[in-house]
């Protein structure tokens, strides 16, 4: 099957680097334009570029996806079917161009968690599972007709990182069985039922800060929905604080702390919550690197009390 691949960040790489290994045929990489960053102010390539490079595959960097020229230009490539892996919303004039149509490999089980960040809210709710979705692609947003789903179990303690690793891994092996049934014209598309749809909107550093008069449950969630990266956060005194991994159990003797009241105890760090406290096992103080709770205790916490609060607090 020839093929159009569209995606940006490096969880749509995998699937692009299985598609070049595989029979299918890949006509050109549709990514976003390279964008200013660091100090510098650099323009860098997405990491789907990145990829397209090292495989020497033709790349498209439009600035509009409605703009004539380039509608022009991938509609003369002729492609079977366009292949969409974490990318922006498509207008109709561009996923209907395909013979067969244009496919989205989702990372969550549509029709929960429409939209950006399906894996954040995953963990953030306390998901026990999730998984992937391949679909067609119509005008709503992740609202297309279900091809085939995966689904992957989460453990309690997992974070964004791990979990996206493991969805991005999965995405290859997932992509080439929805390809192969479209070949052989061997499924049954699925409308999805609206009855069951769930939002997963884009993160922004708001809603990574943590609230820690919320029971321990949903502060251990929304710790490890933004860990490693962007990293839910909090402040001691003055110092902005990055909390990367925690625990519920483990705590011997549990202590009565009000919520974000922080004690070392021997080489745990706890902290107050809600309802009960939790053990903090990694940590990222402003401007250095991550540590454990032990080098954290040894270089941060007085002998006095410590809070960890939701705003900055001004030390004189």
């Amino acid at each position: 099957m020839n093929l159009v691949f569209m995606g940006t960040p490096e969880f749509a790489c995998v699937g692009l680097k299985t598609l070049v290994e595989s029979s299918h045929k890949v006509l050109a990489v549709v990514t976003m334009p390279d964008k200013p960053a660091g100090r510098g102010r650099k323009l860098m390539p997405s990491a789907v570029k990145k990829a397209a490079l090292s495989f020497e595959l033709p790349i498209m960097q439009p600035n509009n996806l409605r703009d004539n020229e380039f509608i022009e230009e991938i509609s003369a490539l002729n492609a079977d079917l366009f292949v969409v892996i974490a990318f922006k919303v498509l207008p109709k004039k561009l996923y209907s161009i395909p013979k067969q149509g244009s496919i989205n490999i989702h990372g969550s089980l549509l029709p929960k968690y429409r939209g950006a960040a399906p894996i954040n809210h995953a963990l953030l709710n306390g998901d026990t599972e999730t998984g992937l979705t391949s679909f067609f692609l119509n005008r709503k947003v992740d609202g297309g007709a279900i091809i085939g789903q995966s689904a992957l179990s989460i453990d309690i303690n997992e974070n964004f990182s791990s979990l996206y690793q493991r969805l991005a891994e999965l995405s290859g092996p997932f992509l080439l069985e929805t390809l192969d049934k479209i070949t052989r014209n061997d499924f049954v598309s699925e409308k999805q039922n609206r009855k069951s749809v769930g939002g997963a909107p884009k993160i922004s550093t708001e809603d990574c800060r943590i609230n820690w008069e919320s029971k321990v449950n949903a502060v251990h969630n929304h710790i490890r929905a933004f860990s490693e990266k962007p990293g839910a956060f909090c402040f001691l005194d003055s110092m902005k604080v990055k909390i990367l991994a925690t625990r519920m159990d483990g705590i011997s003797e549990p202590p009565d702390l009000t919520p974000g009241e922080l004690i070392a105890r021997k080489k745990e760090l706890i902290v107050g919550t809600g309802d009960s406290p939790l053990r903090i096992i990694k940590i990222q103080p402003e401007g250095k690197k991550a540590m454990d709770a032990s080098a954290f205790i040894n270089g941060y916490i007085s002998s006095n009390r410590n809070e960890l609060t939701a705003d900055r607090k001004e030390v004189n």
